[in-house]
């Protein structure tokens, strides 16, 4: 027996969002969620001199050494021409640096630097206190079952390997 997914329903017989409500549509819940996230940060960032591509930039950074810049844009969810100007900006205020590739000359490798990884734990708190407060009240087993949940989203929308 092997594991197919239902055939997708045709468009006019799916549910309209006035039906679903705004409540209960995952998108929109999603989007209210970051929001909020990103607002809760947004004093602290301009204070360090940062924006959200670039506090993204940075986090991915602080965990996955030197990807390609087209790997930051995917990880960062950010658009590879406003990643462009973030990093350049990062670049000149010390905070990454820029390498060819080894294998490709013309593909660039971002790392992170002292001064950036500096600037960037500076930010984590607060970053765990906005997650930590999300969850607030949500039993361990149901968050992890919430994130694995997420995973699996991303996998069926994603368009990249990564």
């Amino acid at each position: 027996m092997t594991d197919q997914s239902p055939p997708e329903k045709p468009p006019s017989s799916l549910p309209r969002l006035g039906e679903i409500g705004l409540t209960n549509y995952a998108p929109y819940l999603m989007n209210r969620i970051m929001g909020r996230y990103n607002a809760s940060l947004r004093d602290e960032m301009a204070g360090l001199g940062l924006t959200t591509p670039k506090m993204r930039a940075l986090a991915v950074l602080s965990v996955i050494e030197g990807p390609l810049i087209r790997e930051l844009a995917v990880y960062s969810v950010v658009e590879q021409s406003t990643l462009s100007r973030a990093l350049d900006q990062l670049a000149g205020e010390g905070l990454v640096r820029r390498e060819a590739d080894a294998s490709d000359s013309r593909a660039t490798r971002v790392f992170i630097t002292e001064a950036g990884r500096t600037a960037f734990e500076t930010l984590w708190p607060r970053m765990a206190e906005a997650h930590a407060r999300m969850f607030r009240g949500i039993p361990d087993e149901e968050r992890r079952a919430f994130v694995g949940t997420l995973q699996k989203m991303l996998t069926n929308i994603r368009k990249h390997e990564i």
